[in-house]
């Protein structure tokens, strides 16, 4: 860690005065760096709304990822724009930058091709070959000081990554950029081999034996662990019990040990493109913790009698055994809901899609599911499954619904994956396909979730009232959005024609209703995205705190994480917490856990930003061979120096810059996020249709640029 002093002096409100007799009083605020090509920094304040600008003479040294101390030094009236300077380097960021290995005689260095580090990193020679680095080839290093007089930063070499270009190498690259680990040590890997998989009487005691309920798992074709399962079974009185079991991680992962660190520190599995960077080693989660199907699993569920209208009659939260009886995959699953509707089993309005149903592979016909790939799986035709499925489809309908009409905000942004071969290269993209198996299970996690978590609120009443002096627990909170990018949002649908009342609502589950009644009024048009993406940009992020504030996107007043253990840490200490509540425990102490809920939330940021990452960057390799072809595409984003653009069908986006526009000059209306020639009065708004030629590509800094082709006559 590296601290530098401020010049001037600090009153005792934080506040930094400079010399001489004016004495003039700046905000000083403490923030994370980010950073861009050019040397200059903005400042990320928590709770502060917009960032600070500092000019590159201003940023005493500071880097990406440092957290500093800040002083404003000017200030818009709106305060919507912010400038100031660095006083302090509070903190060296630990994560490493990722460049090329040059030496130059007995001198070393780093070279950086990076959007967000301008600096080259001087390194140690010798240690750097030691280590294997050779010319050329890509390095990790972090930046250990930069003295006030040094042209550079001074670091050294943490890891040697391979040659540029090679998939594993950029892979890897991207891995340590974020500071994340692609492996195992072999002491953690020993201590989970060292688990026994054995069950015995002992580990039975207390639990409530599911193992001759039907049970099965839905999952994606190509997962390798199943961390939750769903029983299903009939009761005399018309009722359903329908169970949600989940792997019970936290028996085997006890606290403090040795796995338990590196699962903390790792905070939660990684999804690159070509990958898993798994929590748990694979003794854990591919097998010990996962509910393969005809094994005795121990697991943590929450079982409920359901009433044939979805309405909850009891509810039991408790340790279980079970033993899984088929293993499907999501198609299988659809094929049965498909099939329903097909002979009339099921109104058409309850299933998306009536024929063969698309899979990543194309399509699959609805007399052949997937028994080659998975021997274990059953032919669809089971009635026993046929009729948990249809059922259970029919009471997740309900809950959804019911979710819908309390204010839940429906996004449905399409979710674009990448195809890559053995080698990892990138093969097509395409849309990923949500269907009706897929919110089977969703509802019925979500259901698991919110149970738990008014569980522990209500002190078990499960009243929806919460306790004043409620246990401490982990809760999973999103807040209200912001009003005035709510308003913001208004103003842009006015543009398009959209009828907004003057009293249209900015707070509360008012502003939900009002939300998805726009949405639902533009999809199908052009300007749905749009529409979408500002309203997404309005939403605040959701994180983990022992404060419950409820989730409003979801419209729950109580929400947690109980339902993948194996891949998130924070559902590991929620089924910590809720297993000592049951045996009457005292409160866990809230400081230690609140600090964890935020090192959990920021772990999980650090991972979504890996994974975009490296989904980007498989995008511009994908399109690497495309320059000079041309697409049909949309506006996505708008900027002073361009406009975003995703092409169709891919929705790869790309950047045309306002420089290469040459119809007319033009300019950044902020407030209607558009752009305005000055001579012709053209505009470009958000969702607006264009048509654009791959102009570059840059693999290196993951970067496309479209140019505009445009009747310039």
């Amino acid at each position: 860690m590296q601290k530098r002093s401020g010049k001037g002096r600090q009153d005792s409100r934080g506040k930094k005065r400079t010399g001489g007799s004016s004495k003039k009083v700046f905000p000083v605020y403490v923030g994370k760096v980010q950073m861009t090509r050019e040397g200059f920094i903005f400042v990320m304040v928590e709770g502060l709304d917009g960032d600070i600008f500092v000019k590159a003479s201003k940023t005493r040294h500071a880097l990406q990822g440092d957290t500093v101390r800040v002083a404003v030094t000017r200030e818009s009236n709106d305060q919507k724009r912010r400038e100031g300077e660095v006083v302090e380097i509070v903190e060296r960021s630990n994560r490493p930058f990722v460049g090329y290995y040059h030496t130059v005689g007995a001198q070393a260095w780093v070279l950086m091709q990076s959007k967000t580090m301008p600096y080259d990193i001087q390194v140690d020679a010798e240690e750097a070959a030691a280590m294997g680095a050779q010319a050329g080839m890509k390095v990790a290093a972090v930046v250990d000081r930069w003295d006030r007089r040094d042209h550079g930063p001074h670091g050294h070499v943490v890891d040697v990554l391979g040659m540029p270009g090679e998939n594993e190498t950029e892979m890897h690259a991207i891995l340590a950029e974020f500071n994340l680990p692609y492996r195992f040590s072999p002491e953690v890997e020993n201590a989970a081999d060292k688990i026994s998989e054995e069950i015995t009487d002992a580990d039975l005691k207390g639990r409530k034996d599911f193992r001759q309920t039907f049970t099965f798992t839905i999952d994606p074709a190509d997962a390798k662990d199943f961390d939750d399962a769903l029983s299903f079974k009939p009761l005399d009185n018309g009722n359903y019990e329908v169970g949600v079991h989940i792997a019970d991680v936290s028996y085997y992962v006890r606290p403090g040990s040795l796995v338990d660190k590196e699962a903390r520190e790792r905070g939660t599995s990684v999804y690159l493109v070509d990958r898993t960077v798994p929590m748990l080693p694979e003794k854990l989660c591919n097998k010990l913790c996962s509910l393969r199907p005809h094994e005795d699993k121990l697991t943590f569920s929450a079982v409920f009698e359901m009433t044939p209208k979805a309405e909850i009659k009891s509810r039991w939260l408790g340790r279980t055994v079970i033993n899984s009886d088929f293993r499907l995959d999501y198609e299988q699953a659809q094929t049965i809901i498909d099939g329903a509707v097909g002979n009339g089993q099921l109104p058409p309005e309850t299933s998306g899609c009536a024929g063969p149903l698309p899979s990543d592979d194309g399509p699959l016909p609805l007399t052949m599911p997937r028994v080659a790939r998975f021997p274990e799986a059953v032919a669809v035709a089971d009635p026993q499954l046929s009729e948990a499925i249809l059922t259970l489809h029919k009471l997740a309908s309900i809950l959804k619904e019911n979710e819908r009409k309390a204010g839940a905000i429906d996004f449905d942004r399409p979710e674009m994956k990448v195809e890559v071969d053995e080698t990892g290269k990138p093969l097509r993209v395409y849309q990923k396909v949500s269907k009706e198996a897929n919110w089977l299970i969703e509802e019925f996690m979500l259901l698991a979730n919110r149970t738990v978590a008014e569980f522990v609120a209500t002190g078990g009443q499960m009243n929806s009232v919460a306790q004043k002096n409620a246990k401490t627990f982990v809760y999973r909170v999103h807040g209200e959005p912001n009003e005035l990018k709510i308003e913001s949002l208004y103003t842009f649908a006015k543009g398009f024609g959209y009828r907004i009342p003057t009293d249209a609502p900015t707070g509360g589950r008012a502003t939900a209703k009002a939300l998805n009644a726009l949405l639902d009024s533009a999809k199908g048009k052009p300007e749905f995205a749009a529409l979408e993406n500002l309203a997404l940009r309005a939403m605040a992020k959701a994180c983990y705190s022992t404060d419950n504030i409820g989730h409003y996107g979801l419209a729950f007043k109580f929400y947690t994480h109980f339902t993948s253990p194996i891949r998130r840490y924070p559902d590991l200490m929620v089924h910590r917490l809720l297993a000592r509540y049951l045996d009457n425990g005292e409160s866990a102490k809230k400081d230690k856990f609140e600090e964890e809920c935020r090192y959990a939330s920021e772990r999980e940021l650090v991972a979504a930003d890996a994974e975009r990452t490296s989904t980007k960057y498989k995008l511009v390799e994908f399109m690497m061979d495309k320059i000079g072809e041309e697409y049909e595409g949309h506006v996505s984003g708008i900027t002073e120096w361009g406009m975003y653009v995703e092409i169709e069908p891919t929705k790869i986006e790309g950047m045309v810059s306002v420089r290469d526009i040459r119809s007319d000059f033009f300019e950044f209306d902020e407030a209607r996020y558009r752009l305005v020639g000055k001579r012709r009065h053209r505009q470009f708004r958000l969702g607006d249709p264009v048509r654009i030629r791959v102009k570059s590509a840059n693999l290196e800094q993951r970067l496309l640029d479209y140019e505009l082709i445009e009747d310039l006559q």
